[in-house]
């Protein structure tokens, strides 16, 4: 029986108050964020973290001063590995804490897998998320000799499963709203920087192919659905419009609010902080009369299954499948290690 590795990647977060700083320098320090040559880098990074870690402990003081994603990840795992079945063994790996790639390699490589199958917990693909990990990966694998047969999934945007997921929980938010109400739809996704999109990201596109997907899965055309953004920092010009804006709209005009995140499989701190908490207070001061947020779709049977369904049907590097347009950047997932 082939022995098959599936490796989970999602971003990580820190596990304790005291892991907030390192996490932050991890992820400044990250070339695909902050793409500046040492030690440049590392200083900026470094002051970031430093000038951040205070607020940003403040936000997972809300939540028990860490963040659940490894538990959620944890939990995903689990549930696509009873769902592959025998032959199977599925391993997180962290872009910017705890399982690191480094740490989840040595354990694959124990393992001694005939093949890997790298699997991103981001649905749709960045050069931020997606081709950081890979890269990282493929690096902690490099330096260790793991050299078993390696395929990609490179992004999912209207995977079925995961669209069906998506669709199911706004379903059943919609029904809990008051009969004849407004109200609008925010399908809400991480906010990146309008200077990437520019340098060839496909990530917003993709964004625009999950929600009309969903749009389709949902059923009702008259429904007002709209893509925003969360999450926007700095003074570069991110992507819009931002969900923020979205939500003082719907409360000018009388509009309850539905709010889907649908680039987020997991609950973290800009779920349940960022949406739960502070856009919630935010919708009862604009005037909002309800405000009610979709789970992220978690180990959703529908989601699970897509999952499993990507993992087996995983190409190798070299097939040169393209799920993007031709205009787009090359798409590091087809990059032959």
């Amino acid at each position: 029986m082939t022995r098959t590795a599936v490796v989970l990647f999602n971003l990580g977060g820190p596990d304790s108050s005291a892991a907030v700083q390192p996490f932050l320098f991890n992820l400044f320090y990250d070339r695909a964020i902050i793409a500046l040559p040492n030690p440049l880098r590392w200083i900026i990074a470094r002051s970031i973290s430093r000038r951040r870690a205070p607020l940003t402990r403040q936000i997972y003081a809300q939540i028990g001063n860490a963040s659940p994603l490894r538990a959620n990840t944890r939990a995903q795992a689990d549930a696509l590995r009873h769902a592959l079945g025998a032959g199977y063994r599925v391993f997180v790996a962290m872009r910017y804490w705890h399982p690191r790639a480094n740490a989840t390699a040595a354990e694959v490589k124990a393992w001694q897998p005939d093949e890997i199958v790298l699997l991103p917990l981001y649905p749709q693909f960045s050069t931020t998320t997606t081709a950081s990990s890979l890269a990282d990966w493929r690096a902690a694998a490099a330096r260790i000799g793991l050299e078993a047969r390696e395929r990609v999934v490179c992004c999912y945007p209207t995977e079925p499963g995961f669209v069906a997921a998506l669709a199911h929980g706004i379903k059943a938010e919609l029904a809990r709203t008051p009969k004849n109400a407004a109200m609008r739809v925010l399908l809400s996704a991480h906010g990146l920087p309008k200077r990437i999109i520019e340098r060839g990201d496909p990530y917003q596109w993709q964004i625009e192919a999950t929600a009309a997907a969903v749009r389709a899965a949902v059923g009702r055309p008259t429904l007002d659905m709209r893509v925003c953004y969360q999450s926007r920092v700095g003074r570069l010009k991110w992507l819009e419009p931002a969900t923020e804006h979205e939500i003082r709209q719907a409360g000018a005009v009388g509009a309850g609010v539905i709010v889907a995140p649908v680039a987020f499989v997991s609950e973290h701190s800009e779920t349940l902080v960022e949406l739960d908490r502070d856009y919630r207070k935010l919708a009862r001061e604009a005037g909002v009369p309800f405000y009610q947020r979709v789970p992220t779709v978690g180990t959703a049977a529908e989601f699970i299954g897509g999952l499993a369904r990507l993992a087996r049907a995983a190409p190798r590097p070299d097939a040169g499948r393209r799920n993007c347009p031709e205009g787009f950047a090359p798409c590091p997932a087809l990059a032959v290690p």
